[in-house]
């Protein structure tokens, strides 16, 4: 067991739509001006908005998450790789306090910072409030028996009334405020039905956050957060040896363009540290799969919003299922699980064809088919070892005719339980987007697969 200082603070919302996000990149692009070297971190299973960290730090940004990797795990994850001279800002996920099911702490921004014993600076949408702000906050500071709370920034406020209520705050309640920020509308980011639009949608995304950094530094007192982070405590990770695998180097193709981006960086550690050689691919433009790989990951994404140009990339939506039908190894998630269909509904109703593999196809139903934290347990023992689960978490405007029922999916919080998943010896397919270090002998067995199809594959047998 061994402790280490590391420079950390999370930014965490009163609710969604706080401004997490847009103050993160502010933060991030300030601190990289200032000549700082900051790494960044998501809480929860959110893919977009680590994709907005990427763009400004040019470096991947992870998720933690204490649902999906426990305690232990989630130090162990945070820890690794980091240097001490690095600033670790993580992002939070929907109000302070709310965790699976939105009654539970566990899976929370608080539970995150309480695991890792980071500080936390609360942003406060404070649009429309006067003293009621303090009654807000008072209640978010009962809450925080661990006392995380360590400064407030007060979002969507003009400065004269930042001036007036500032004070107050601080003096009846102990608080540092560290600043304010004010509505500027021309820094806001554009949301659809899953979320934020991505980073590439965005016109001029980092020049945004440099201005949302500038607005920083004029606004909030950067120098005391930097102070917050800086006096966060040791923290203590039991840390264990995590071992490479040997041998041939394998290749294995990815689908990452605009319509499969959704990835967990652990995810894609985990096939690597497996001696799995990741090679890109896009579906949307490439006419053929890559030469000499041996399986197949298609990533969850935006499918939907580039059915056209799928369904006109016909060598493409051949390769792939040649090579399935073929026996190549195959993991698809929930964009990549609707791909694989023979038919995709854009989200006006046009059907397109797609790859298929899968009989049935699938329909966009306008509202929220499956939302939030799942474990899922198979029928029969394949991808993962007898009597083990994995976790991971659904969030779909789709269904699809072939959901597949060699896995039951279970609700963490509640009794809600559904069949789901098409499997094989070889392939994986369903709306579940997995995290794998929750049960990494799924990544050995596919792996396992992955090599037994290339040496297949070299001798001349398939």
């Amino acid at each position: 067991m061994k402790g280490r200082n590391h420079k950390r603070i999370m930014l965490a919302g009163i609710k969604s739509g706080s401004g997490k996000t847009l103050l993160t990149c502010g933060l991030l692009s300030a601190m990289v001006k200032r000549g700082l070297e900051p790494v960044s971190y998501k809480c929860g299973p959110d893919y977009i908005d680590p994709m907005f960290h990427r763009k400004i730090l040019n470096i991947p940004a992870k998720n933690l998450d204490t649902f999906f990797s426990g305690e232990r795990l989630t130090r162990q994850l945070l820890l690794d790789g980091r240097k001490t001279e690095e600033y670790v800002v993580i992002e939070g996920v929907m109000g302070l306090y709310d965790g699976m099911g939105g009654v539970q702490e566990k899976g929370s921004s608080y539970d995150l910072a309480r695991v890792t014993n980071t500080p936390i600076v609360l942003v406060v949408d404070a649009h429309g409030m006067g003293r009621s702000l303090l009654a807000l906050l008072a209640g978010f500071l009962s809450y925080d028996r661990e006392k995380l709370i360590q400064g407030v920034i007060l979002n969507r406020m003009t400065g004269i009334f930042y001036e007036s209520i500032r004070g107050l705050i601080e003096e009846e309640l102990s608080i540092p405020v560290l600043g304010y920020f004010p509505k500027r509308q021309e820094l806001s980011f554009e949301s659809r039905h899953l979320g934020l639009k991505m980073p590439q949608e965005i016109q001029d995304l980092k020049e945004k956050a440099c201005l949302a950094g500038e607005q920083m530094e004029e606004s909030v007192d950067l120098d005391r957060l930097l102070e917050i982070a800086q006096g966060a405590k040791e923290l203590v990770a039991e840390e264990e040896e995590v071992k490479s695998r040997e041998g041939e180097i394998i290749s294995v193709g990815v689908a990452q363009d605009e319509a499969f981006c959704f990835y967990y960086e652990d995810n894609l550690a985990l096939l690597k540290r497996q001696g799995i050689k990741l090679i890109p691919f896009s579906p949307i433009r490439d006419q053929r799969l890559p030469a000499g790989i041996s399986g197949m990951v298609l990533g969850g994404g935006y499918p939907e919003l580039w059915a056209r140009e799928l369904s006109a990339n016909v060598s493409m939506r051949r390769e792939i299922k040649e090579a399935v039908e073929a026996g190549m190894p195959s993991v698809a998630e929930c964009g990549g699980f609707l791909y694989l269909h023979r038919r995709m509904s854009d989200v006006e109703g046009q059907m397109y064809p797609m790859v298929g593999v899968i009989s049935g196809d699938c329909h966009y139903r306008g509202r929220l088919v499956r939302f939030g934290y799942v474990e899922l347990e198979e029928h029969q023992s394949i991808f993962l070892p007898e009597g083990t689960k994995i976790k991971g978490h659904e969030f779909h405007y789709y269904d699809s005719e072939r959901n597949g029922n060699h896995c039951v999916a279970k609700k963490p919080v509640g009794k809600r339980s559904w069949e789901c998943v098409q499997e094989g010896q070889s392939h994986w397919w369903g709306f579940p987007h997995l995290y794998y270090p929750s049960n990494p002998g799924f990544v050995d067995h596919f792996v396992q697969e992955v090599r037994s199809y290339d040496r297949r594959k070299k001798e001349g047998g398939t």
